[in-house]
């Protein structure tokens, strides 16, 4: 096919679009003649090189490819951070990446198209939201699960170091030696157990502030008194998740997040008011004006404020991870990180070494004691790694806050004491704080927020740019 056109600048252009052909015809202000040595020729249905000729959907891709605006949104990148550098338009995504991450993206199997045969806008939304409501369900079920788990964990803790003696440091080190079996999992699927090419410093770093968070925990309860060094790390941890997470990786909270979070934060708040007015330190028989007395109590209640600090980080860093760390290989990371900073933790506080055995009085209680620590700790730690996944850290954070009224309750029915009235107010505050964090996620379908969605899938449908 030979075609060739010398079009001066005034030149203009008809098309007729025919049911089988289309004619183009060229037009200059003067009178067209045909320029001798130039032939014109459009392929018509069934000549020869008609199949060849560039169909409207190549000629499509190619804009596609060439705009400008494919090129500015590939040179539109964020800067070189500590979590490294990222592609704001992949990670935020279009409105439908967005609305299918709802449904597809919280865990659940199935799969809801945008398209579907035989189903109109109402059917495809309808199917969607059943399908996005039931994955968050299955979120929140196992973040409520690892926050029972939590509170599990936070009661046994504190019974083995008030009847067995057991040093809390020393019972991280039996929790990260046995997690190490986890190894299994990356290794079964091929996958290295140290994380992918170009992440490990990263998750390296992860596992580091995650050991260092269990270990400022497990040191405070030595100066702190026990039932108040959980409060004080989670409160902690709540706040200053929201504030990284919005520095380090611009998430922000929604006026209903940032309610339920406040009122989750003054919950735990409540619940430390009786400590200012404990007559005797946690070593016993000092009061509080003895100045070693005090300033031991201020290195426990630092030591707590220290393991807020750095679990939040943890939570930032396997948020930036989620896509690329699995939870077996981030529970592996965690394992043998604890078992390099917990010996060394209690090299430095010279913690207890002792270590129970199956003769001695009390030693079966004491195992068994211990494997349910093993196993609390790995429900816990799956239940909020899966939920980090899906939502910000502060509010898996929140969530977990669940874990003080539950190692309350626990030690209420083990052993019987009357609470403070501060402590039961602020219990009730996390968990309607909780409560009402739940129900607002798990019922946007039916509110402002389903019909917003709706509203954005509708316009998404209709655009001409899809």
């Amino acid at each position: 096919m030979e075609s060739a056109h010398l079009l001066g600048p005034g030149a203009k252009k008809r098309v007729k679009i025919h049911p089988h052909t289309v004619t183009a015809q060229y037009a200059t202000q003067a009178p067209y003649s045909p320029q001798p040595g130039v032939h014109t020729h459009f392929p018509q249905p069934g000549d020869e090189g008609y199949d060849d000729a560039p169909s409207f959907e190549d000629f499509g891709s190619f804009l596609d490819e060439t705009s400008d605006r494919t090129k500015l949104t590939e040179a539109r990148k964020w800067p070189q951070t500590l979590f490294g550098s990222r592609d704001k338009e992949k990670e935020k995504g279009t409105p439908l990446r967005a609305l299918q991450g709802a449904g597809a993206g919280e865990g659940s199997s199935s799969s809801v198209g945008v398209k579907g045969p035989g189903k109109g806008v109402g059917g495809q939304l309808a199917s969607f939201g059943e399908a996005s409501v039931s994955a968050s369900r299955w979120t929140w079920a196992l973040l409520l699960g690892a926050a029972l788990a939590h509170g599990a964990l936070v009661f046994l803790t504190r019974l083995a170091s008030e009847r067995f003696g057991l040093s809390p440091l020393l019972l991280v080190l039996v929790r990260s030696a046995a997690q190490l079996l986890s190894v299994a999992a990356p290794l079964q699927r091929g996958e290295n157990p140290f994380g992918p090419p170009g992440y490990r410093l990263r998750l390296l770093c992860y596992g580091l502030t995650y050991s260092l968070s269990l270990c400022c925990a497990s040191a405070s309860l030595a100066f702190a008194a026990t039932e108040y060094a959980t409060p004080t790390g989670r409160l902690a941890t709540s706040a200053l998740s929201a504030a990284l997470a919005f520095l380090l990786l611009e998430e922000r909270l929604g006026l209903a997040d940032g309610v339920a979070l406040v009122t989750g934060i003054c919950g735990l708040g409540l619940t430390l008011l009786p400590a200012a007015d404990q007559p005797e330190a946690p070593g016993g028989g000092a009061t509080s004006a003895d100045p070693v007395a005090f300033w031991r109590a201020a290195f426990g209640w630092s030591l707590s404020a220290m393991a807020g600090l750095w679990m939040a980080l943890a939570l930032v860093s396997y948020r930036s991870l989620k896509e690329r760390v699995g939870l077996a290989t981030a529970l592996f990371t965690v394992s043998w990180t604890g078992c390099l900073l917990a010996p060394a933790s209690m090299v430095l506080l010279q913690g207890g070494w002792a270590w129970p055995s199956p003769s001695m009085p009390g030693g079966v209680p004491v195992w068994g004691l211990m494997a349910g620590l093993v196993a609390a700790s790995v429900l816990g730690f799956l239940g909020t790694t899966h939920a980090l996944t899906r939502l910000h850290p502060s509010l898996v954070s929140a969530s977990l806050s669940l874990e003080v009224p539950v190692a309350a309750l626990l030690q209420l029915a083990v052993l019987p004491a009357v609470p403070f009235a501060p402590e039961v107010v602020g219990d009730v505050m996390v968990v309607l704080s909780v409560g009402w964090l739940v129900t607002v996620k798990l019922l946007p379908s039916h509110g402002a927020g389903g019909r917003k969605q709706r509203e954005e899938y509708e316009e998404i449908l209709d655009s001409p740019i899809k």
